[in-house]
């Protein structure tokens, strides 16, 4: 088929040819040339010119972007150089781009498929809710996780076939090193068991912190960062420094991240059912508070400022985390607030857990941890609370701030 545009362009180079034709008959007219060629032997031979430049032009239109495409591609490959593609695109203009990959082959072309085992586990029930006694789903569709409500199985299949690295990182900022070694063994024993992991550690001390075996695939990162006087302050903190090290060290280390205190160890299986594009999880202390008791910032003054009527959860800051990319854009809005309260010699009541909560008010996380993934025997045992994953270590805290020694049970 020819287009409209290839028509326009025959009928101007036919007008263009017949002009032509009419000045070379004149021409031959004065000249006394007319007398050896008769005016039909003229139109014969201009006829005999425009035939082929039709054929010609159309033969161009139809096949230029794939005789250009083959001959520039074996030229660049031939050459070992970058392949400059030129193909016609749906407006007719064309389209000039540069592959920056050189002598690189298609991604798409190595990926594999993976044999799964056969997997045998209980069929799921449309009408048999796996738990009745909490609540497993928030309105905007982000599963809540509690033990019961997961089969860790598929997930680690699932997350095996993506082959996956999880970031978990810790603060040990002056005497908090002391922690590191019963976190970092807990750690080894139930978090992210057959999943490659980076423990990453902020700390003033890196001549301190712990030599321990690892298991396979799975290694000790010591960041060494600034001490601060006030222990408010090095809270604070932590989000610019995850922000920081999340643009120029994790986004090409690792899958997630994993964000916790470290005066905490492990005490039950913390696997891949924790990850998800953004997640938080439910403070121990206000898993079942109302609105009104939320220790929000309620000062309009401040970044960290939420408003009685609003607010889902009271989130902890002792443990949030997900995609690199997520926990980036979380900590850079997070310290730019905590920077802007600063200015104005603001401090929110729980420092960056305050920013963090008003971070999650305004965009939801994909995903939310039970209690069991943060909590402390000293609130009790709970009936529902089915598993305690994650528990806070008993210690001093004026002890730990401070300059008197310290001993971990």
């Amino acid at each position: 088929m020819i287009d409209s545009k290839m028509m326009l362009t025959i009928r101007n180079l036919a007008s263009a040819c017949k002009k032509e034709e009419n000045q070379f008959f004149r021409n031959w007219q004065a000249g006394g040339i007319g007398n050896l060629l008769s005016k039909w032997r003229v139109h014969l031979l201009f006829g005999l010119i425009l035939l082929p430049c039709i054929i010609l032009g159309y033969v161009w239109q139809v096949y230029k972007g794939s005789w250009l495409d083959w001959r520039i591609s074996m030229t660049c490959a031939d050459s070992g150089g970058d392949a400059l593609l030129l193909s016609a695109n749906s407006s007719g203009g064309d389209a000039l781009l540069l592959s920056a990959n050189r002598n690189k082959t298609n991604p798409l072309d190595d990926l594999e498929e993976i044999e799964l085992p056969r997997m045998i586990y209980t069929k799921p029930q449309v009408f048999q809710l796996p738990r009745s006694d909490v609540l497993t789903m928030t309105p905007w569709f982000a599963p809540i996780v509690w033990e019961g409500t997961y089969n860790l199985e598929i997930l680690n299949e699932q997350f095996r076939q993506r082959n996956v690295t999880v970031g978990l990182t810790v603060f040990a900022i002056k005497k908090y090193v002391v922690f590191l070694r019963k976190f970092i063994e807990t750690a080894e024993i139930y978090f992210m068991v057959g999943h490659r992991v980076n423990y990453y550690v902020f700390t003033d001390r890196p001549q301190d912190v712990p030599n321990i075996t690892l298991k396979e695939g799975r290694q000790i990162v010591s960041l060494q960062v600034q001490n601060y006087p006030r222990w408010q302050e090095i809270s604070m903190r932590r989000m610019e420094m995850i922000n920081h090290f999340s643009q120029e060290r994790f986004i090409y280390e690792v899958d997630y991240l994993v964000c916790v205190d470290v005066d905490m160890r492990f005490s039950d299986q913390v696997g891949v059912e924790i990850l998800s594009e953004l997640f938080g999880t439910l403070h121990p202390g206000f898993y079942a508070a109302p609105r009104n008791r939320f220790t929000y910032e309620r000062r309009a003054v401040s970044q960290a400022y939420i408003p009685y009527d609003e607010g889902d959860f009271y989130y902890a800051g002792g443990f949030f985390g997900g995609t690199v990319p997520e926990v980036y854009k979380l900590t850079k809005k997070c310290h730019k607030a905590i920077m802007a309260d600063k200015e104005k010699k603001l401090e929110a009541i729980w420092q960056e857990e305050s920013h963090l909560n008003k971070y999650f008010v305004y965009h939801k996380p994909t995903k939310i941890l039970s209690p069991e993934y943060l909590w402390d025997n000293n609130i009790g045992s709970p009936a529902f609370l089915k598993k305690k994953r994650f528990l806070a270590v008993p210690k001093n805290h004026a002890a730990i701030r401070n300059k008197r020694s310290l001993a971990v049970r």
